[in-house]
């Protein structure tokens, strides 16, 4: 899920997390692992408040669920990474049905799949069914694109390379409807099991692995909303140098971009501000009619394009998750950053006016130095706009900082992946209309309890559940209660709320979990537990699996199974005042677990982006032989390390052998390679191996020393060392305006490797030194002729404030106002002034620019100036004469200047 992680699902940069996703999901959505327990194993629940349980739904019966959705008939919808959406009756149900099956239009691979899915506001009525997808595709082009192994895992190959070239795709929204209803009407339908698919939008060009479609949901107002990331890189600042692949401008696609003019990559989510292509929806929110997919009477552009039509807000890196708060219109979302800040953003009514969130220029209400550093014309020109043209988040917080103060919830990596209002009743009072969010990377749960004017206030949050696994949706379904899609755990969750008396805690262990025939099993329920201390605990169990709990009550019961079968196993413990809970562990008698074995590679190979690795191995069987073909399922999983560890499956692989290219990831990454043999029965044995990178030391210097440049995202005082993986692609920026080293002005000249000085490099494979050159800038107003207000007396006449001398000097009357103007002799684009004070200097001054006619502009106005060097920085203008204009002296004497100097910017 991109934080650095990136919930993107993120990176955080994460994606799902991405940037999930590399996010940080940076930053940022859904950093995504098909995860597997030993059978008979229970995850561990999320430490909760008083009074409130986790409860696990659907366990086993879900794959990589991003997804959940309640029908008023009772029915359960859930989405899953792949493309399956499956039906259960009820909560209780253990059986589902497939709704439908669409892998082989969506691409699950990295932070892509099926992410977002909706129920039309009518439903059951009107049987509509929503999905939000990576389409397998580029944008009205045949799917698949990409291959897959086996129908569920899609592989980008390299070349291109999911994060070097990257493998383009597109964003779908489509509406799934039963295959009997209204068939003749669906002239476009695509036949998906037993639904018909309409595709209803189609765009969102995504050329990387992350930051790629999110949410849907539908408004009070029968609208549709959906919201996409910009498709970018997660490993660097990308305005489109990887060959510009969906074709933004200034070049055609197949060309890289370069800046400070490229408009690719992350500068999509700024594409409303341009005017050199057709709006895309990448990083934006979008309301349309849920009919026709048109954008509807009261958004901001009306008289736009078709995409123009849709949006309602950009400048979004990637809002995986939002929520709609109830009885309202009002969109609350949560985008996944990059370095620094994830971000709850609040998009209220009337949508008239278009709101800019600012990405990639901003992060939170900082600018966000790698793009920044870059000095995209994009950027700067926002940033000349001021902080009133782009919209504050509602709450951010840092990566590096705690959520609540002294909480458990680990820092570094994160990557928000849900948010949901509790509009029930039967949680307390203090969260009805709390907003709660959580976190993919940190695996917890907070809400964000409503103020005075019932809005949610960032100033009581309250960490509301530890440790709760993988969670990619937060969703509010029956009685109100807060539910969570965990795409780690494969399971549904339920938060619910006990009132004065807690539910005891069920839980089982077994002396083996499956074995040969007669099999006899000793279960143990003491480790079953209850928060009040309402004890002692009574147990029934249900031994033979036929749901009666009938056949013990010994808290360690003993059974011997004599027919071959599956024996689901309940306890139900009872605390002293009479509430009660379940537990299921199955048994399988008449077979043993299979064992799984990985013959290459071994733990000591070392990769490089870009290396292909093959892979091979095997499985047994004690019942079965031999394992072959789909019993043997491979997955290659990147770990990224900044701090705590989040995970992104690269994709998956069937068979005995295969092999996959080393991707590109930000160290400190490694990958893992899982094999999980799986026999007849479904039982299973998982090994796997950790593949380390080959690592090299990259310095950036600058000459002269100490001037600062920017290596992905940090930017620092040169010279600095980092540790990178060989093979790796990293943007470089090295600053463009004047630098200031030792009293004097330096402009940029070069890198060593004759770069742009915003560019990207391949990290070599051994340790290496890239320098940014920097040469004296000219000063314009050397030996130039000047004028005064007043001199002193003789020997500081105003020339000597501009003869390149630190011994000589201009010094005017003891009093205010005084000034000094110098020629520049022609016109010029000017916009540094360096004043080199005396100890006599002026307080508060402005500098003035004039191209003739005795008409003077002020470009810049200093207050409380301190002396020595006052290197003055305003944006480039035209003039011929520039003046400093004392005001106020901050000493008895006059305005006194060693030098006077001026610079073009």
């Amino acid at each position: 899920m991109g934080a650095r992680t990136s919930p993107g699902f993120i990176r955080n940069h994460h994606p799902f997390l991405a940037g999930l996703l590399v996010a940080a999901l940076a930053a940022t959505l859904l950093a995504v692992v098909a995860w597997r327990q030993p059978a008979g194993a229970t995850a561990r629940a999320a430490a909760l408040p008083a009074n409130f349980q986790e409860k696990e739904l659907f366990k086993g019966k879900v794959t990589t669920p991003t997804n959940v959705e309640f029908s008023p008939d009772g029915r359960v919808f859930v989405a899953e990474k792949s493309g399956i959406i499956k039906v259960f009756d009820s909560l209780a149900d253990t059986e589902p049905e497939i709704f439908a099956d669409l892998r082989q239009q969506t691409f699950n691979g990295w932070d892509r799949g099926m992410l977002g899915m909706a129920l039309h506001p009518k439903f059951p009525a009107d049987p509509r069914v929503y999905v939000m997808y990576t389409y397998n595709g580029v944008m009205g082009g045949n799917f698949p694109r990409w291959p897959s192994s086996d129908g569920s895992n899609d592989n980008c190959p390299d070349p291109p390379g999911a994060n070097n070239e990257g493998c383009v795709v597109a964003g779908r929204i489509s509406v799934l409807s039963p295959a009997v209803q209204a068939r003749a009407a669906l002239s476009s339908a695509a036949q998906a099991g037993p639904v018909s698919e309409r595709v209803l939008i189609e765009d969102w060009c995504q050329q990387f692995s992350s930051h790629s479609i999110g949410s849907l949901a539908f408004g009070k107002d029968g609208m549709l909303y959906a919201g996409g990331g910009d498709g970018a890189s997660f490993n660097y600042a990308d305005w489109g140098q990887k060959n510009n692949a969906c074709g933004d401008p200034p070049s055609p696609a197949g060309t890289a971009l370069t800046a400070p003019t490229g408009q690719g990559g992350a500068l999509r989510s700024q594409d409303l501000r341009t005017t050199g292509d057709p709006a895309t929806l990448d990083g934006t929110i979008i309301r349309v009619n849920p009919d026709t997919g048109e954008g509807v009477a009261g958004n901001p552009l009306p008289n736009g394009g078709p995409n123009m039509r849709r949006i309602i807000a950009y400048g979004l890196r990637n809002p995986f998750r939002f929520t709609l708060r109830p009885g309202t219109n009002e969109v609350w979302l949560g985008d996944v950053g990059y370095t620094t800040w994830e971000e709850i953003n609040r998009l209220t009514e009337p949508f008239g006016t278009m709101r800019n969130f600012g990405w990639p220029c901003y992060e939170s209400t900082p600018r966000q130095s790698a793009y920044d550093a870059a000095n995209l014309n994009i950027c700067e020109n926002l940033y000349s706009a001021g902080a009133a043209a782009v919209t504050a988040p509602y709450y951010a917080y840092h990566h590096g900082a705690k959520v609540v103060p002294n909480e458990t919830c680990g820092t570094g990596s994160s990557s928000t992946s849900g948010v949901a209002f509790y509009a029930g009743t039967t949680y307390p009072a203090q969260y009805r209309g709390a907003l709660f969010f959580t976190d993919y990377a940190r695996k917890c749960v907070w809400a964000m309890k409503p103020g005075t004017n019932g809005l949610p206030d960032k100033t009581k949050i309250e960490t509301f559940a530890t440790g709760a696994g993988g969670i990619v949706e937060l969703q509010a379904g029956p009685n109100g209660d807060i539910f969570g899609a965990d795409i780690m755990g494969g399971r549904i969750v339920r938060y619910v709320y006990n009132g004065v008396n807690n539910l005891p805690v069920a839980a089982i262990k077994s002396t083996v979990t499956s074995g040969a025939l007669p099999l006899t099993v000793t279960f143990d329920g003491t480790t079953s537990s209850d928060a009040d201390g309402d004890l002692p605990l009574t147990y029934a169990w249900d031994l033979d699996g036929d749901g009666a709990y009938d056949d013990s009550t010994d808290p360690r019961p003993s059974h011997t199974y004599t027919a071959e079968g599956t024996y689901p196993v309940g306890l139900r413990v009872t605390d002293a005042r009479g509430a009660a809970d379940t537990s299921t562990q199955p048994i399988v008698a008449g077979s043993t677990p299979p064992t799984a074995t990985i013959t290459a590679p071994n733990a000591d190979l070392t990769w490089q982006v870009g290396d292909r690795i093959d892979f091979s191995g095997g499985g047994t069987d004690a019942e079965d032989g031999a394992l072959t073909g789909g019993s043997l399922s491979w997955q290659m999983i990147m770990h990224h390390c900044p701090s705590d560890c989040h995970q992104h499956t690269v994709t998956g692989q069937n068979g005995e052998s295969g092999s996959f290219v080393a991707p590109d990831h930000e160290y400190p990454s490694r990958i893992e390679l899982r094999l999980t043999a799986t026999d007849s029965r479904g039982l299973t044995d998982t090994k796997s191996v950790m593949l380390q990178p080959r690592t090299t030391q990259l310095t950036l210097a600058a000459n002269p020393a100490g001037i600062p440049l920017t290596l992905l995202q940090t930017t620092r005082a040169t010279p600095f060392t980092s540790t990178v993986i060989a093979g790796s692609t990293l943007s470089v920026s090295a600053p463009t305006a004047t630098q200031i080293v030792a009293r004097k002005g330096y402009e940029f000249a070069g890198w060593s490797d004759g770069g742009a000085s915003a560019h990207n490099i391949v990290a070599p494979a051994t340790a290496t030194t890239l320098t940014a050159n920097y040469r004296l800038k000219t000063n314009l107003a050397l030996k130039r002729p000047t004028k005064t207000s007043s001199v002193e007396k003789a020997g500081f006449e105003g020339p000597k404030a501009v003869d390149g001398s630190m011994t000589t000097r201009w010094s005017s009357k003891r009093t205010d106002t005084q000034w000094i103007e110098v020629d520049l002799g022609t016109v010029k684009t000017v916009g540094f002034a360096n004043l080199k004070w005396e100890a006599a200097y002026g307080r508060d001054y402005r500098v003035q620019t004039s191209t003739g006619g005795g008409v003077w502009t002020t470009v810049r106005t200093v207050t409380g100036g301190n002396g020595g060097d006052d290197w003055v920085s305003f944006s480039p203008v035209n003039a011929r004469w520039v003046r400093m204009y004392g005001l106020k002296r901050a000493t008895t004497y006059g305005y006194s200047l060693w030098e006077m100097e001026v610079y073009d910017r």
